[in-house]
């Protein structure tokens, strides 16, 4: 197909029907020979996704909705910290334990829901999620003590963390990589709203109803996503669906699909699952898989390098509590208000850093005459998929190192609060862009197994920001505020960048090295 043929496609809508043959003439009157082949190539390609595009959005929003909840329920809960350590009469060392608990949790649970969401759909496996995060809630509303406090937030993060990993899974079940980077910036859009709206809130509650609030709070938010969750949601599971075009199993519905379906059924229309569907086998999650994602070569460097980020953006996060109140004298809703320049940089960000990435991408492809049709077949098998992506990440690499020193220095000299305010707005600028440029690769490697990949992802950063925020405190009192973060802003730049050079190098090696394995293990197998 001739490059213009490919634009032509590619800027029409995601759901133009290229699957169809146009119906043109042959300038001489008859159906020429060139113009049968034209169609016949056209005619065989399938579609992506047969979603329309107000379908695709819905699932996209509906996905960034659900991956708020695991940020939100994560720094809902800072402002309400001394509050708690004083009812419960534990100290606050013993309550900042079930911070790093829900991280580690954070890490950990995804590794199983992730792999059952890939093999098993996206539907069962947010419905699980769902159900322990609403208990759990339910329960740290009605708790007295810390070993239930304790026990029901680890419960807590393993039913809210995994909806980040499953929203990956949805955008790789809808969105070519061409429109990835777009997609990715809208889901992560919704998780980085947490940082900024959850202190907020948790602010709000704990100053005025107390912290009982705060979950009582969830288990009502939780709610008012499942209710048109169940109704309204379909099944977008490559290995389940297809395309979107094989109906899924009738337990596996959504009430919508399950009434149109019934219907047909009625009528005489039914729609038979063809032959070749995907296998719908669901089997015991296996944790491995996302294990083996974790020590391949490009993927291992890749999670490496997003956790020692996130492990910087996590010790800002982690050291507003601390510091802010003895420095500024703020009370818990203040404190709260403190990350709105957080999150509203990196909400800014996750959307803008999308657009760049489409636009590399497309730009590279264009370079390379790399075909850009919405087909299911798209192979990125000879295309620099590292480079168009990372080369968006390294100038915002460099500002968010900046930006940590700056605000290490404003705090010690103690400056006017307005100073590291409007740092932090760069801050998540910068770093959410980072974040979400790998997790957009992530997706891009292991399009089939994105949630497996994403979860891979949770499970390095999530235990390294674990570690970072442990041994936050110590730091800060032995080398002092400003010390403290330009330390982390110069472990930041020495590792990341050097780390994503080489996988910008070797990358597409040891990619086509797995990839080729993975075939030869396939013909044996045969």
């Amino acid at each position: 197909m001739a490059a213009t043929e490919q634009n032509s496609l590619e800027k029409g809508t995601p759901e133009a029907s290229i699957g169809e043959p146009e119906k043109q003439q042959d300038p001489s009157g008859g159906d020429g020979a060139a113009l049968e082949a034209n169609v016949t190539r056209r005619s065989s390609i399938v579609e992506y996704s047969v979603f329309s595009k107000a379908q695709k959005r819905y699932v996209v929003f509906t996905a960034s909705w659900a991956g708020f909840f695991s940020p939100l329920s994560s720094q809902i809960y800072f402002p309400a910290l001394n509050t708690l350590a004083q009812d419960l009469n534990v100290s606050l060392s013993l309550i900042n334990l079930t911070l790093t608990s829900y991280m580690i949790f954070q890490g950990l649970s995804p590794m199983f829901i992730g792999d059952f969401a890939d093999k098993g759909g996206r539907r069962p496996a947010y419905l699980i999620c769902f159900i322990i995060y609403i208990g759990a809630n339910v329960g740290l509303a009605l708790q007295n003590n810390y070993a239930a406090l304790f026990v029901l937030r680890c419960m807590q993060s393993a039913g809210s963390s995994t909806t980040i990993a499953l929203a990956s899974g949805v955008v790789a079940d809808v969105a070519t990589p061409a429109q990835r980077g777009s997609y990715m910036g809208f889901v992560t859009a919704g998780s980085l709203m947490g940082p900024s709206l959850g202190p907020v809130i948790g602010g709000l509650l704990s100053q005025y109803l107390g912290w009982r609030a705060i979950f009582w709070f969830l288990v009502i938010l939780s709610a008012a996503f499942l209710v048109p969750f169940l109704i309204f949601f379909p099944e977008t599971a490559r290995r389940v669906v297809g395309n979107g075009s094989i109906p899924p199993q009738k337990w596996n519905m959504s009430l919508i699909s399950y009434l149109k379906a019934r219907k047909a059924a009625q009528e005489g229309n039914a729609v038979d699952v063809p032959q070749n569907a995907p296998s719908r086998k669901v089997g015991f999650p296996n944790p491995l898989k996302t294990l083996s994602i974790v020590f391949q070569k490009d993927t291992s460097i890749l999670l490496f390098s997003n956790a020692i980020m996130f492990a910087g953006f996590y010790d800002i996060a982690a050291s507003i509590p601390s510091i802010f109140p003895s420095l500024y004298g703020l009370n818990d809703l203040q404190v709260g208000l403190c990350y709105l320049p957080l999150g509203v940089g990196s909400t800014i960000a996750s959307i803008i850093n999308g657009k760049f990435l489409d636009y590399n991408y497309r730009r590279i492809a264009k370079r390379l005459d790399f075909p850009l049709v919405k087909s299911r077949n798209t192979d990125l098998k000879d295309f620099p998929i590292e480079k168009a992506r990372l080369e968006i990440a390294f100038p915002l690499i460099l500002i968010s190192s900046c930006s940590v020193i700056a605000f290490g220095w404003c705090l010690n000299y103690r400056t006017h609060i307005a100073a590291p305010s409007i740092i932090m707005f760069f801050l998540g600028l910068s770093l959410t862009g980072s974040f979400n440029t790998v997790s957009t690769l992530l997706v891009d490697i292991y399009p089939n197994a994105a949630a497996a990949a994403t979860a891979s992802n949770n499970f390095v950063r999530c235990l390294l920001g674990a570690g970072a925020t442990a041994v936050l405190v110590p730091m800060l009192d032995a080398m002092g505020r400003g010390w403290c973060f330009t330390f982390i802003a110069f472990v930041m730049m020495l590792f990341t960048i050097p780390l994503l050079l080489a996988v910008i190098r070797f990358g597409p090696r040891w990619r086509e090295e797995r990839r080729a394995k993975r075939e030869a293990s396939n013909v044996e197998k045969s």
